[in-house]
Parts: structure tokens; C-alpha cells; sequence
């Protein structure tokens, strides 16, 4: 059993850090690149990992095996409806410390992650993904 747990957990963090990468990728692309708006950047880097997300962590992390279409439905309106949550609270953080006090987007948006990558586990492992 401890096994397991441990399995996951460290799958989680591997998929947590390759889901961050797309994530910062996205976002610095836009950024850095396209020069867009640190905010719609975020939101944009926000949609691509989280389609990524949902499929490693149903897959790899959580090995979740009901492929029903009313259990597809439950995950995603659920995994969705805790990543807005943690989108906002990432986007909130950006906007204080960017916006409000000064600091520079690119330490927030590292530093926001690791807040965002805690409270995704929570509700994954805890939520969505919860062995029936």
C-alpha cells in the first residue's frame, strides 16, 4: 500500500513538473515572444496544460479506469471546475504581486506554481480522481 502511495505521489510530481513545463512554456512564448499581455498569457498557458493535466493524471498519475461517458463527464466538469479555482488564485496572485506591489511576473508565475501544484493535488487525489 505504501508503495502505491508513494508511486503516485512522485508520478504526480513528475506529470505536476512536465504539466508546469507546458505551462511556463506557453506562458513565457507569449509573453517573451508574441509579446501578449502577462495576464490573457497566463490564461491561454492556463487551457493548454490543464487539457494536458487532465489526460496524464487520469492516465499516468491516478491510473483512473472508467472510461464511461457519465465518469468522462463527472472528471472533467470536476478537474475543470478545480483548475478555474486555481486559475484564479494563480491570476490573483499575479495581479497583487505584479500589478499591486511591483515584483517581476516571471518570479510570481514560479512561485504561484508551486501554490497552484499543491492545491491540484489536493483536489485530484482527494475530488476527481477519488478511488470509488
Amino acid at each position: 500500500m505504501k508503495h502505491k502511495t508513494y508511486h503516485e505521489l512522485i508520478s504526480y510530481l513528475f506529470w505536476g513538473v512536465m504539466t508546469t513545463l507546458v505551462n511556463y512554456i506557453v506562458y513565457f512564448a507569449c509573453t517573451k515572444i508574441f509579446l501578449i499581455h502577462y495576464l490573457a498569457s497566463n490564461i491561454f498557458a492556463w487551457v493548454i496544460s490543464v487539457i494536458f493535466a487532465f489526460l496524464v493524471n487520469k492516465v499516468f498519475v491516478f491510473q483512473s479506469k472508467n472510461w464511461k461517458m457519465h465518469e468522462i463527464l463527472r472528471q472533467i466538469s470536476q478537474f475543470v471546475s478545480a483548475r478555474i479555482f486555481s486559475l484564479g488564485l494563480e491570476t490573483f496572485l499575479l495581479l497583487v504581486f505584479v500589478r499591486f506591489i511591483g515584483y517581476d511576473d516571471s518570479i510570481i508565475k514560479i512561485a504561484a506554481g508551486v501554490v497552484v501544484v499543491i492545491v491540484n493535488y489536493i483536489f485530484s487525489k482527494w475530488i476527481i480522481f477519488k478511488k470509488q
